[in-house]
């Protein structure tokens, strides 16, 4: 038994250390040596075989990679910087309505591409009001999105993505109003925007980012027959041609976008998350950990929020958590109530964690730092957290 723990926790403190530089590669490695010292070099490379080899997974991570793609296209081809010029609305609107639709272009360093719009808009806002409207509005969009975090969590859960997304609608609105009392009401300013109303540059944008998630819903709905992810990646396909013929950019730019964004971090990532996933199942440790008397609210929400701050991820701590819920309570425990629970309170550590990179971009960008950063988001995040810790106690457990 001590044997099995000291395998579990060595391949979680591999995946906290080299995660911090690789997230994938943390993962494989940790999937790696918790299978080594548990089950035979065979059975491990059956395991990462087999997984490579699934079609759901195979297609679901290269659907995921296409998606920074076509971030990149949008911000290249100066889509999204038409949109901006094109909003006429009041300034305290704008400061949580342009980093929170930015949020949505899933690639690295997106924080980059917020930060610079909302700069000098709001009179009277401090270098941490910034940081912290970036952050905070920036990802509470990105929670309910279905083709960031969720699609592979919710794959990995064996939950409805969709359904998932009306459960965690109300932790949505929850951040939402936070970040409006503390971050952009004590900003006084009543100033509006004077950008030239134009439909056009304000609707293509948002249609293109919306179109994998129709084309999957309708498909899925329609063709329940069909594997989810096939519709998933023409959805993601369709995407990106869009972006690039209503972004009018030649298609010669998909090399040097290919290597801006780094789709294959993105690919590895969720195939990285599977292995493990199925590693933990194949090995003893689920049994240990199945031993230990803690309630699902500590599991979900106390380790949940501490492994979102620890790892600046969302993906990474889900992978963690579930088998750990699977082997201590049972796969049919694992609601969509429960579901939104822990993936809500995983969010909230993630927003918030200093390894989180958009973090550490924005406070750089503001030339601010993480003590006033933490003098902005800890009312609302303590706020957040303690609410979200009543409803796990009083209806999950």
């Amino acid at each position: 038994m001590a044997f099995i723990w000291f395998s579990f926790l060595s391949s979680i403190f591999l995946l906290i250390l080299i995660g911090r530089k690789s997230i994938w590669l943390g993962l494989i490695v940790a999937a790696f040596t918790l299978g080594i010292l548990n089950l035979s070099f065979q059975d491990v490379a059956t395991i990462f075989f087999n997984t490579f080899t699934n079609p759901p997974i195979l297609i679901l991570a290269l659907s995921v990679g296409v998606i920074p793609l076509i971030g990149g296209v949008l911000g290249r081809s100066g889509l999204i910087k038409n949109l901006i010029q094109s909003l006429n609305m009041r300034s305290k609107t704008f400061l949580a309505l342009a980093p929170a639709f930015m949020g949505m272009l899933n690639m690295p360093g997106g924080a980059l591409l917020s930060a610079p719009v909302i700069a000098g808009v709001g009179k009277g806002a401090s270098k941490a009001d910034y940081v912290a409207i970036n952050i905070w509005f920036r990802h509470i969009l990105v929670m309910i999105y279905p083709l960031a975090g969720l699609l592979a969590t919710t794959k990995m859960a064996q939950l409805n993505l969709y359904t998932e997304v009306l459960y965690l609608l109300p932790g949505f609105l929850l951040l939402l109003l936070l970040g409006y009392f503390y971050l952009l009401k004590p900003i006084e300013d009543t100033t509006r925007l004077a950008g030239q109303h134009n439909w056009k540059n304000i609707l293509t944008p948002i249609c293109i980012i919306l179109t994998a998630p129709v084309i999957h819903l309708v498909s899925i709905t329609l063709f329940k027959n069909v594997m989810g992810e096939i519709p998933l990646m023409i959805g993601v396909l369709a995407a990106l041609g869009m972006s690039f013929y209503f972004g009018k950019l030649p298609l010669k730019n998909i090399a040097p976008l290919t290597v801006k964004t780094k789709p294959w971090r993105f690919f590895l990532l969720i195939m990285a998350m599977f292995i493990f996933l199925n590693v933990f199942k194949a090995s003893n440790a689920s049994e240990a950990i199945s031993a230990i008397a803690f309630s699902k609210t500590f599991l979900i929400v106390g380790i949940g929020v501490f492994l979102g701050y620890v790892t600046g991820r969302v993906q990474v701590p889900v992978s963690i958590i579930l088998p750990i819920f699977y082997a201590r309570f049972g796969a049919a425990g694992m609601t969509p109530m429960v579901f939104a629970v822990m993936y809500f309170a995983v969010f909230i550590g993630y927003v918030v964690s200093p390894v989180h990179p958009c973090v550490s971009v924005t406070i750089e960008y503001f030339r601010s730092n993480l003590k006033e950063f933490y003098r902005k988001v800890l009312k609302p995040g303590i706020v957040a957290l303690a609410i979200v810790t009543l409803f796990s106690i009083i209806f999950v457990g």
